[in-house]
């Protein structure tokens, strides 16, 4: 029995995902609960392991971003492992010892045989036997765009219904060409090869032809959204009336902004960074940002810290970080100006009375931030083995969506890397965020008197659409006075 492996939902608002890797090659024998892949969000990893017994058919490489609910793989219990098998999806042109995944399949369907593309000797379909009717097929529809890119079609074969290179003096008029009752039947040689199963199966619901949609997806391809968009525009379909087009849409070709040069090298963003940049823009574009700096002796915390780290680590596992104490001085000073742990919805000011602090951590796949809930209600220990718990998951790649979502703060210390002063740029929708910086040890002026102290700059950027200044400045010398005084916080372990 042949068992797809979909992409599975993983959130309300998230559309399509990223294949990270493949944990098990092609060909692999597995069992439920084998981890077969990693799947990359906008915002976390997620695994998906198998759910039934047999052997792995990879139809989707590493990197590709794919649909929910696309089929990324078959697992079939009637196939015998493959021996050398590899992380990677079939090529088109490879002739597997057991029967194939087809694209655009599912499970128990098998789609006609078709000859190998690549370095194939015809593209004709076998000979029919004698006194059998025609096999299906589908005539170029005139004037309709190509579904994919023509570097994209098969060597020899012209992109079906590509449209020729002088336009026409007046729109054509052209009656709709029957499409299949089924995904089983063949649409052209290159649809066939390139839709997904659930575009084979949404064309054959609708009576869309694909061949007429142009496709959004990774190489031009045809994807769900845009076949039920072309459903909803009044794309041609099976029995539609003949219509006039008013000019035949040009393929979308994406051109670089910049000429590569000689020793350029040009990587994909990620969905995490893609995400990143697109909220960092969004932040910018949508809040009035501002920044006010002020500056911090630490010299009061870090004698502190070096008397209690040993006996605190000896206690209960965990460093005694400053983050810690960063989050307990940020937590009272939003209890004094409460509009920095608030957030604007359209035209209201929303006021959080509880305080779900997000810590920005670093990783190889980008920054994210997971998020501390109820952080006013945590102890020091507490809080340090939820930070410790969250810098293991964000190096691992194993922080979830729940880890990531909400928040009313952001904290942020760039002087892990050596940052002395930075601007740190607002966490949509919330309204403040701290940056921390390196502790310098610097000449001041106590008491009339010149001595070095440890110093760090500190910055809070704010929304000023809901936060005044007077309130951005009295909130971060209310930062300033805890820090400076740590017997305000409580410590206590």
């Amino acid at each position: 029995m042949r068992n797809n492996v979909v992409a599975p939902s993983v959130g309300e608002s998230i559309t399509e995902v990223s294949i990270l890797k493949w944990a098990k090659p092609n060909g692999a024998a597995v069992k439920p609960g084998d981890l077969l892949l990693e799947i990359e969000t906008d915002k976390a990893t997620v695994e998906v392991v198998a759910e039934h017994p047999g052997t792995l058919q990879i139809m989707k490489q590493a990197g590709e971003r794919i649909p929910i609910g696309e089929v990324v793989a078959v697992i079939d219990d009637s196939v015998a492992p493959t021996a050398g098998a590899q992380t990677t999806a079939p090529t088109a042109g490879a002739a597997p010892s057991a029967p194939p995944p087809v694209p655009g399949g599912s499970a128990g369907f098998t789609p006609p045989p078709m000859p190998p593309i690549p370095g194939g000797p015809s593209m004709a379909p076998p000979a029919a036997p004698p006194g059998a009717p025609p096999a299906f097929s589908m005539p170029p529809i005139p004037g309709a765009p190509p579904s994919t890119p023509p570097r994209s079609a098969p060597p020899g074969m012209p992109p079906a219904g590509a449209p020729s290179m002088s336009p026409p003096t007046a729109p054509p008029s052209f009656a709709s060409a029957p499409i299949p009752p089924s995904p089983d039947q063949e649409i052209t040689r290159t649809a066939v090869q390139t839709l997904s199963p659930s575009v084979r199966r949404a064309a054959a619901q609708t009576g869309v032809n694909p061949a007429t949609v142009h496709g959004t997806g990774k190489d031009g391809r045809v994807t769900k959204g845009d076949l039920l968009g072309s459903t909803a525009s009044g794309a041609t379909s099976a029995g539609a009336p003949a219509y006039a087009p008013a000019a035949p849409a040009a393929p979308t070709v994406k051109t670089p902004t910049v000429a590569d040069k000689p020793g350029d090298r040009r990587v994909p963003m990620s969905m995490l960074r893609s995400k990143i940049a697109e909220r960092l823009v969004q932040a910018q574009h949508t809040a009035a940002i501002l920044t006010t700096f002020n500056e911090v002796d630490m010299s009061a915390v870090m004698k502190l810290r070096s008397e209690q780290k040993d006996a605190f680590k000896a206690k209960h596992g965990v460093n005694l970080s400053f983050m810690s104490f960063f989050a307990k001085a940020s937590i009272a000073a939003l209890k004094q100006i409460p509009e920095v742990n608030a957030s604007i919805d359209g035209k209201d000011m929303v006021y959080h009375d509880y305080f779900d602090i997000g810590i920005a951590v670093g990783t190889e796949r980008g920054l994210v931030v997971p998020v501390i809930r109820g952080a006013d209600q945590l102890s020091f220990v507490e809080l340090e083995k939820k930070i410790a718990e969250f810098a293991i998951k964000g190096r691992d790649g194993k922080l979830s969506m729940a880890d990531l979502t909400g928040g009313t703060f952001t904290i942020s210390n760039g002087g892990t890397y050596g940052s002395l002063m930075s601007t740190p740029i607002l966490n949509p929708p919330q309204s403040g965020i701290l940056g921390m910086h390196k502790i310098m040890d610097r000449p001041m002026a106590v008491n009339g008197k010149v001595e070095i102290r440890p110093m760090m700059y500190v910055a809070l950027s704010y929304d000023h659409r809901l936060i005044d200044g007077k309130g951005a400045v009295t909130w971060l010398v209310a930062l300033k006075d805890h820090l400076e005084n740590p017997e305000k916080l409580g410590f206590s372990f």
